[in-house]
C-alpha cells in the first residue's frame, strides 16, 4: 500500500470539504479502495498505485476547473470523479480570468493592453508594463505571479519596490525598518489579498514563499524559480533598474511595472526607466506593453483625470 499526501493550495479547504464535508463524502464514495485522511488543507491518501495515479489526475483536473469558475458543486464533482466527459465541458470558460480571488470574484484582464501583458508574459522572461495609475499593470502582474505560483512553475514570489519619499520623509515615520517601508509596499500586499488568504499569505510571507522587500535588498543576490514584480520602476535610477536586471536566475520570470508621469526621483536624477526602455527594447525574450487611459479599471473619474492632465501637457508642452 502506497500513501500519498496532497496539499490544497488551489482550492479552498472549506470549499473542497464542503458543508459537513459533504464533497469530500462524495470524492470517497467514487474511491471506495482508497482510504483518506483528511486535515486542515492536507490529505493523506493511501491505496494501490494504480488507484493513486487515478486519483492524482482526477484531482488535477478539479484544480483546473476551481482555478477558472472559483467554485465546486455536485455536478461538477461527480463528472470530474466520476469519468463523465462532461468535465472537460466545463473547462469552456472565460478564457481571460486568470485565478479567483479571496472573496470568490474572478481575476481577469479586462481590456486588450492587459491580455497583452498575460500574453507576453507567458513568452518572455522579461516584461516591462508601462502605464498611469490605475490601468491594473501591477495587479495584472501579481496575479500572473500567483498563478504561476498556484501551478508550481515557480516555488516562490518576490515583490519589491524602490523606497523613494513621494512628498513625505521616510526617517521621520515611526516604527522600526519593517513599519517604515511597508507603507511603500502596501499596494502589493493589497493585491496578494484579494488572490491568496490571509492566514494563508501570512504563512506564505514567514516561509518566504512570498517575499516583500525594498529594492536595495536584492542587491547581491540571483534570484531563482521564482516570479518577481519591480513595481513603480520609474523611481528607479539607471545603475539601479540595470542591478535589478541582473539578479535574474535560471526559470525566473522578471516584470517590471512603472508610470513615466509620476516620477519621484530628484529633479537631478533621471529615471533609469527612461534608460531600460530605450536600449533593451530590441532584445528577444523582453516585451514592453504601453498601457493607456482606455485600460483604466478604477473609477470612472480616473480616465477623465488622466485624460485632462494628457492635454494639458500637450497644451503647455511639457517635456518629462
Amino acid at each position: 500500500m502506497t500513501e500519498r499526501v496532497y496539499t490544497l493550495e488551489i482550492i479552498n479547504p472549506q470549499v473542497f470539504y464542503g458543508v459537513n464535508n459533504t464533497n469530500l463524502n462524495l470524492i470517497k464514495s467514487k474511491f471506495p479502495k482508497l482510504q483518506f485522511v483528511a486535515r486542515g488543507d492536507e490529505i493523506k491518501v493511501l491505496g494501490e498505485e494504480s488507484e493513486l495515479e487515478n486519483f492524482a489526475s482526477k484531482m488535477e483536473l478539479l484544480e483546473q476547473i476551481y482555478l477558472k469558475k472559483g467554485e465546486l458543486n455536485v455536478h461538477t464533482l461527480n463528472d470530474v470523479f466520476g469519468g463523465n466527459q462532461k468535465a472537460e465541458l466545463n473547462m469552456e470558460v472565460d478564457d481571460d480570468v486568470l485565478l479567483i480571488g479571496t472573496r470568490g470574484q474572478k481575476i481577469k484582464a479586462r481590456t486588450a493592453n492587459q491580455r497583452a501583458m498575460v500574453k507576453a508574459a507567458k513568452k518572455n522572461d522579461i516584461l516591462f508594463a508601462i502605464g498611469p495609475a490605475g490601468t491594473g499593470k501591477t495587479y495584472t502582474a501579481v496575479a500572473l505571479a500567483v498563478l504561476a505560483l498556484k501551478e508550481r512553475e515557480i516555488r516562490r514570489i518576490i515583490l519589491t519596490r524602490p523606497a523613494v519619499e513621494a512628498g513625505e520623509n521616510l526617517g521621520f515615520l515611526p516604527g522600526d525598518l519593517k513599519e517604515k517601508i511597508d507603507p511603500y509596499l502596501r499596494p502589493l500586499y493589497d493585491a496578494l489579498e484579494d488572490m491568496i488568504p490571509v492566514d494563508k499569505l501570512k504563512s506564505m510571507i514567514e516561509s518566504r514563499t512570498v517575499e516583500i522587500a525594498p529594492l536595495a535588498f536584492m542587491r547581491g543576490r540571483t534570484l531563482d524559480n521564482c516570479y518577481v514584480i519591480l513595481d513603480e520602476a520609474q523611481n528607479t535610477t539607471d545603475p539601479q533598474l540595470k542591478m535589478f536586471l541582473t539578479r535574474m536566475g535560471p526559470n525566473a520570470k522578471l516584470i517590471i511595472t512603472g508610470d513615466l508621469t509620476q516620477i519621484d526621483l530628484p529633479r537631478k536624477q533621471q529615471s533609469g526607466l527612461f534608460r531600460a526602455l530605450k536600449i533593451l527594447q530590441k532584445i528577444e525574450g523582453i516585451s514592453m506593453i504601453h498601457l493607456n487611459a482606455d485600460d483604466v479599471v478604477r473609477h470612472r473619474l480616473v480616465k477623465e483625470i488622466i485624460g485632462a492632465y494628457d492635454k494639458s501637457q500637450e497644451n503647455e508642452d511639457i517635456s518629462l
